[in-house]
């Protein structure tokens, strides 16, 4: 995977409560095919990682949504945990950071809970993809044909149910975001 991804550039859009697993294993794979990764949160300084039932460590934000510009990114990467796609999707903000990848055409990579802050979008409607059992419902609501896989590929929409599914989730993921824009991707 190595070199894939020079000159592009991926943000990770997290607030406090990520599962830390799903933040840091993409973001090895990402760096290891040769993406600059930057982390764009509410507010600056650090966000707090989630470690199962308890919290995690403490990551540098590069950017916090005020002066994020999604037109600066190739891809959008979104992990999971419940408390923190739960923040972003009250933050209209991070709606509309996440919604541009979707008009502009961009790839983007949910995992986990993370299809939570997508369903706010409105961009969802006809996609397939998967996530966590307990949002299924939600993305259904949403529009979206819902399959339990480990990895489910829609258009430049790459989206796991759970950090089990990590491995085949980052290599979709680096495959999507090498490929570029899909016309699939964007929105009417």
């Amino acid at each position: 995977m190595a070199n894939r991804l020079n000159n592009r550039k991926v943000a990770v859009l997290v607030a406090d409560g990520f599962e830390q697993i799903e933040l840091t294993s993409p973001i090895e794979a990402l760096e290891e095919a040769g993406a600059k990764v930057e982390v764009i949160a509410p507010s600056p300084g650090q966000v707090k990682g989630w470690q199962h039932d308890h919290w995690g460590d403490q990551f540098d934000v590069s950017y916090c949504l005020n002066d994020g510009d999604p037109e600066n990114y190739d891809a959008l990467l979104l992990p999971g945990g419940v408390m923190n796609p739960d923040t972003l999707r009250n933050d209209t903000r991070a709606v509309r950071f996440a919604r541009h990848f979707f008009d502009a055409g961009k790839p983007v990579a949910a995992i986990c809970h993370g299809p939570q802050l997508l369903v706010e979008t409105g961009a969802l409607t006809g996609r397939t993809m998967t996530s966590y059992s307990s949002i299924k419902t939600d993305l259904k609501n949403a529009g979206v044909r819902w399959e339990d896989r480990e990895v489910v590929t829609d258009q430049g929409l790459v989206t796991s149910r759970s950090p089990d599914d990590l491995p085949a989730f980052n290599r979709k993921m680096v495959e999507e975001f090498a490929e570029g824009k899909h016309r699939g991707q964007r929105t009417a």
